[in-house]
């Protein structure tokens, strides 16, 4: 449990604890892209800048206020006119940006242009375009490269605090399907062996390929030298995606899969021996595949001309065998029409899909909340907020086994819930005052009602507390014998003195 205490409350708050902030990471972590060909190596810093960028997420526990804020720092390429490439991780929560010219002396006011949280792209641009000619004057934008096949060499770029530019060779030993920022976001990755070099402190760096930019490393493990690089196909797709506005981003089809490798399993399913498939286990609400009529129970046997094994595996022309979600996320574009082949009830279906991009703000419970301030409303004490995944990760590492089975129970079987609910409104935590005596204990329970109106979201909720009833608030909770009355008058007392010592708003509705 966190505490803390403004002034006479103690707060007994969520037994979240708040994310750490990320320390900017150290110089032999890489993550970016690669440069032009060039004869002489020192002019490559006109392909680069440096981006400074301070970052300040929101306090899990205490939702009216923030984390403290932490800073990072990148090596990344100019990819166009005026225009950089870099990891969405690195403007994820970002309070400021700035480029900086790589000897230091030149310092300029950025902005995002177009993000990708789930495939860790950003592309920025100056804050004034008047300037921002002048801070790029004489830079030379990366060409993309062609991309590299599994044996190649690739140079992951640096430069020092001296301002010398610094390559480090490595190899590209594999290629897959993978996740490498957020947690069930895949897409196609490079792993390359190097041994990076200690060289100015950077969060990402750019990775050349024959002398041009070929990808952007997401990680870097020391101990091993392997790195994963977003790959080449990739950053094509999105810059081209960037062109337009508003961005329309990558597709998903929502669904969930199981492999179908079991005997048993496939007769049921009346797969023949032939046949490989995924069986659909979720049509996810309003995504691509329930609006094409994909259910329940179907099997996955193909995408336009690729065959899917049983275990979810197409042979790919260049890198061998990929998994299925690259014929959608890596391959296709958000409005394109894809044919998919279907088995339900042993009978082989042709069904044409339309691909759209999953709109995370409508989500049940949203996977990501960067550059959002969380919607909450404190009564009398009680603390109320909507349910995410980044409040449920914020229950530590383990959190899956750590946060309470009702709300990991939303997040893993949203179907549940969303016919009367857009979002989980959830009690967080008490503050201790005269209101909520009996009360201290509780928490992390789903609200059903307040005084007679069924809750879907934070602005149903705030509506129901200003109707009152005969002077009382009633509460009611899902799955819970349980009902919570407040006093209004006294309710109406605590919420002034809790604005008076250290909560700066009571609710925050949009």
């Amino acid at each position: 449990m966190r505490y803390s205490a403004p002034v006479l409350f103690a707060l007994a708050l969520t037994a979240c604890e708040p994310p750490k902030q990320e320390a900017a990471a150290p110089s032999a972590v890489p993550a970016a892209s690669a440069p032009k060909p060039v004869e002489d190596r020192s002019a490559l810093k006109q392909s680069v800048v440096r981006i400074n960028s301070t970052l300040q997420s929101w306090n899990p526990s205490q939702p009216w206020e923030k984390n403290p804020p932490g800073q990072r720092r990148a090596l990344a390429p100019i990819v166009g006119k005026n225009q950089v490439l870099t990891t969405g991780e690195l403007v994820a929560d970002a309070t400021y940006l700035e480029f900086e010219s790589t000897d230091g002396t030149r310092m300029l006011p950025a902005k995002v242009i177009a993000v990708d949280f789930e495939a860790n792209l950003a592309l920025l641009g100056p804050a004034d375009d008047e300037k921002g000619a002048k801070f790029f004057e004489g830079t030379i934008p990366l060409e993309l490269a062609a991309p590299p096949r599994i044996g190649d060499t690739v140079d992951i770029l640096q430069v020092e605090e001296n301002g010398m530019p610094l390559l480090t060779a490595g190899s590209l030993q594999s290629v897959d399907v993978i996740t490498n920022f957020l947690e069930g976001q895949f897409f196609l990755t490079f792993e390359v062996k190097a041994s990076m070099q200690s060289a100015a402190s950077s969060f990402s760096l750019p990775v050349l390929h024959q002398g041009k930019l070929a990808g952007l490393l997401a990680s870097y493990n020391a101990k091993d030298q392997l790195s994963d690089v977003t790959s080449t196909e990739l950053l094509a797709r999105f810059l081209q995606a960037a062109k337009s506005t508003p961005y329309a981003g990558f597709p998903s089809l929502g669904i969930n899969t199981a492999r179908t490798e079991d005997p048993s399993f496939r007769k049921w399913l009346k797969l023949s021996d032939d046949q490989g498939g995924l069986y659909i286990s979720n049509v996810k609400k309003g995504g691509a595949a329930e609006t094409a009529g994909i259910l329940k129970g179907d099997v996955l046997l193909s995408i336009g001309e690729h065959a899917i094994d049983r275990r979810g595996y197409y042979p790919h022309p260049t890198y061998g065998s990929l998994f299925w979600s690259h014929l959608v996320r890596g391959e296709r574009s958000t409005g394109e029409v894809v044919s998919l082949g279907i088995l339900r009830d042993g009978k082989p279906l042709k069904l044409a899909v339309t691909l759209t991009r999953s709109d995370e703000s409508k989500k049940l419970v949203p996977s990501y909340t960067f550059n959002q301030a969380p919607n909450y409303v404190v009564k009398g004490g009680l603390i109320f907020q909507e349910l995410s995944k980044p409040l449920l990760e914020a229950f530590g590492e383990d959190w899956r086994s750590r946060a309470p089975l009702n709300l990991i129970d939303a997040l893993e079987n949203p179907e549940k819930y969303e016919a009367r609910a857009d979002r989980i409104v959830f009690l967080s935590g008490v503050i201790a005052t005269p209101a909520t005596i009996g009360y201290e204990r509780l928490r992390n329970l789903v609200v059903r009602r307040v005084n007679g109106q069924e809750i879907r979201d934070m602005k149903s909720l705030a509506e129901a507390f200003k109707k009152g009833s005969d002077g009382l608030h009633s509460i009611e909770f899902e799955d819970e014998n349980l009902t919570v009355q407040l006093d209004e008058a006294t309710t109406s007392a605590v919420d002034k003195q809790l604005l008076q010592r250290g909560i700066p708003r009571l609710s925050r509705v949009k």
